[in-house]
């Protein structure tokens, strides 16, 4: 189902080059939160850069997650583009060590698949659904190609359900279960 997902992001990445602008360009329609966490998107990800703009552009802030060790819920740490960022523990791009450790009221995540009940399928290291786990409270949004969509996705008990997911055609808040 991963790789499946992950070849259909691919092909959006390359026909739809404008969708994380579109996608951002409704920010205001997302759940309120003063501290937003984006993150940097690694391959054919929907890349976050347009929208964290947008969210500095509101008044809002921004923070990136960090992985410290692998088997473990992520961290915060505040960031604002252009800042330099290093390598956590996941191999992915992160603040470093001297930015300020945040709790974020909003977290925006990839994916690979999403349905209409805040289904995500992720990249299989589970680091968000331990941190989805870890903070409850956050708000939790999907940001994806609308291509990404699929009819249901199965969840295993230590799944945590997105809020809603942002795309290029707007924001679509998670239906109940």
């Amino acid at each position: 189902m991963r790789a499946e997902a992950r070849s259909g992001r691919r092909r959006l990445a390359e026909i739809e080059p404008d969708a994380a602008n579109r996608a951002a360009s409704f920010l205001t329609d997302l759940p309120s939160g003063d501290l937003v966490a984006v993150y940097r998107a690694i391959g054919s990800e929907l890349d976050p850069e347009p929208l964290a703009h947008a969210v500095i552009a509101a008044g809002r802030s921004l923070c990136l997650p960090v992985a410290l060790e692998r088997d473990a819920p992520m961290i915060f740490r505040r960031w604002s583009p252009g800042e330099p960022l290093e390598m956590d523990a996941a191999g992915c791009p992160a603040p470093l060590p001297l930015a300020e450790v945040v709790d974020p009221d909003l977290i925006v995540t990839p994916l690979l698949a999403f349905d209409d009940f805040g289904g995500r399928l992720g990249q299989g290291g589970g680091y968000y659904d331990r941190t989805f786990a870890a903070r409850r409270d956050a708000i939790r949004i999907g940001f994806a190609f609308g291509g990404q969509r699929v009819a249901r996705l199965p969840m295993d008990e230590h799944d945590v359900r997105l809020h809603g997911v942002l795309t290029e055609v707007g924001y679509t808040p998670a239906r109940k279960v």
